[in-house]
């Protein structure tokens, strides 16, 4: 007698082979027979129709905080995810000195756009080491499997405290200390050890992150805590910055290889098309590929699309926020914020004004912003209406730029409009990297490399601004069923989420329908699988609000055998846990 037993089911094994129809069967957690089953079971799905996949894993999130109050890790859950990986990009909350979890709550407000109450309600911080931190996680129930990594951030304040804040060089004591730290952290569990290096990320407070400048020195000395494991993998975002020259950009991945080199374990950093500098993601991938050929283990965090942010009057962004006769109103409820902006006198007001200063020393907000508010006639060639139906691969025509332009209206004025209409809750879709022709072709070049890892989504972060964490099922509908020409067949879209990144991280018991996986499996209806609009909600800690955005098409979602998904419906099931590297 079986658990569960799938049957006529269009098998995508996450092998990338050619999908079949066949039977699974499920006993005691695992998968124990694939193929015609004839034995009974206690549930039996009808599964005629419908693509069987395995979870999905999703190796760049930033769940790290919401971990501690949301046991579903949504909106990943509604997406089909059955395992993440937390603690990327350098930030999280371990390890942590007594009544500094202050400092850790800026850190992660500036990098991640997660609002500090939320943080400071949601966490009880119970933890000082690392370890102890994976033992609170782990004492809570949740649906889905997680893994964590070791962030540079937190583990540098900890080591050096002021002086790390106030951005000193690590001494050798201190990277003796940082690297003892964080071998604890592996031989308890962890996945690995993850650095920042972009100026794009800010504490609270304004400052620099205080992994940002570390130098060869440090990171080649801390990742000599790798040695003899033969387990773990290191993560890493820097802007690289060809801007800067190319001698900063040699050096750069210079510093990548040697980090590499000293720990001999896989290393993944971003890869996307900047602008300016649409170039520099070719030269990426020109190092890398000598670097692999010369032995060294990299790999390529690739986005499913656009990376950018979602604007409107309730985001965490818009292009107003900067205007006087905007400020002046911008504390009012949505709807009668959006009633005060088509008073025509206001109207006239703000359009005829000039954005004030967003970013100093005193805020996270990235000079970034100011440049894009300086020249946002030009940049409205690359922002556009999100309908209740998201296209993620609008044509250039479709911008507010062009719709101004052909109506002879400035587009800031038809902006204006846009977001100032009926209630006030328009958005506005602006990719601002991988975008740069107008359409995803370079996405699909990058998609298609043999060192391309799905991930980049970034859940659980920038709760204003994006809703990412659909990565997974925009690379089924967009680039595995209906892109035309697309590099990826569905069967290599769901090799890249399933098998590849698992083997990525070392995890052997998931990412393939097989005999004795672990049974972490996705039906879904193909036919409807789609994309609703994101939503702003209000239920995150003390009532701060997130975008979520669901998913039409997954008829379950089981981990480990259990269901925790029906529907869409989110089950009361809690078989997570935390995935432990050993």
């Amino acid at each position: 007698m079986f658990d569960l037993l799938f049957k006529e089911a269009t098998v995508i094994d996450g092998t990338g082979s050619p999908q079949r129809v066949t039977d699974v069967a499920v006993t005691a957690g695992r998968i124990v027979e694939v193929g015609r089953v004839s034995g009974a079971a206690r549930e039996t799905v009808d599964a005629r129709g419908a693509w069987l996949t395995p979870g999905f894993v999703d190796i760049h999130t930033h769940y790290d905080g919401q971990a501690c109050w949301d046991p579903t890790f949504s909106p990943s859950i509604y997406h089909g995810t059955t395992t993440v990986v937390m603690g990327n990009c350098g930030v999280g909350f371990a390890p942590l000195r007594p009544g500094k979890q202050g400092d850790l709550i800026d850190l992660m407000e500036g990098v991640e756009d997660i609002p500090g109450v939320v943080l400071s309600k949601g966490i009880d911080f119970r933890w000082e080491t690392f370890p102890q931190y994976m033992d609170a996680l782990d004492a809570m129930p949740h649906s889905i499997d997680y893994l964590v990594q070791m962030p540079h951030d937190p583990l540098r304040m900890y080591v050096m405290e002021d002086r790390a804040l106030a951005g000193e060089e690590a001494s050798t004591d201190d990277i003796a200390a940082i690297r003892d730290i964080l071998r604890q952290a592996l031989q308890a569990g962890a996945a690995g050890f993850s650095t920042g290096r972009t100026d794009n990320h800010r504490t609270a407070k304004g400052r620099n992150t205080p992994s940002s400048e570390a130098g060869l020195a440090e990171l080649t000395g801390i990742a000599q805590a790798f040695a003899g494991l033969n387990r773990g993998v290191i993560q890493m975002v820097s802007d690289f910055d060809l801007l800067r020259g190319p001698q900063f950009f040699q050096s750069e991945f210079n510093l990548v290889e040697e980090l590499a080199r000293a720990s001999g374990r896989p290393l993944s950093m971003t890869w996307l098309q900047r602008d300016p500098g649409g170039e520099q993601y070719q030269m990426i991938r020109q190092r890398l590929e000598l670097a692999v050929s010369n032995g060294l283990p990299l790999y390529l965090q690739t986005a499913a699309r656009g990376i950018g942010v979602i604007m409107g009057l309730d985001a965490s962004s818009h292009p107003f926020m900067g205007f006087p006769s905007y400020r002046d109103i911008a504390a009012l409820p949505l709807a009668e914020r959006a009633a005060a902006m088509r008073q025509p006198e206001r109207r006239a007001r703000v359009l005829a004004e000039t954005s004030v200063r967003l970013a100093d020393d005193k805020t996270p907000i990235p000079p970034l912003v100011d440049i894009l508010l300086e020249h946002i006639e030009s940049i409205s060639a690359r922002m556009f209406p999100l309908g209740a139906v998201p296209n993620y691969e609008p044509r250039l025509t479709e911008s507010f730029l062009y719709q101004a332009r052909r109506g002879g209206r400035p587009a800031l004025e038809l902006i204006y409009d846009f977001l100032a209409e009926g209630d006030g809750r328009r958005l506005i879709y602006f990719p601002i990297f991988n975008y740069n022709d107008g359409s995803l072709n370079v996405v699909a070049q990058m998609l298609n490399h043999p060192r391309a890892l799905a991930g980049l989504g970034d859940a659980g972060a920038h709760v204003g601004a994006i809703c990412d964490a659909s990565f997974t099922t925009f690379m089924l509908t967009h680039w595995g069923r209906d892109w035309p020409g697309s590099p990826l067949t569905v069967e290599r879209a769901v090799e890249m989420m399933t098998s590849r990144n698992a083997r990525y991280l070392g995890l052997r018991d998931r990412g393939r329908i097989a005999l004795g996986q672990r049974a972490d499996l996705n039906l879904i209806d193909s036919h409807r699988l789609g994309l609703p609009a994101p939503e702003l909600v209000h239920d995150l800690p003390a009532g701060a609000r997130r975008f979520v955005q669901k998913a039409r098409g997954y008829v379950g979602t089981w981990v480990a055998g259990q269901q925790v998904v029906k529907y869409g419906k989110v089950t009361a099931a809690r078989p997570g846990r935390l995935v432990r590297m050993r």
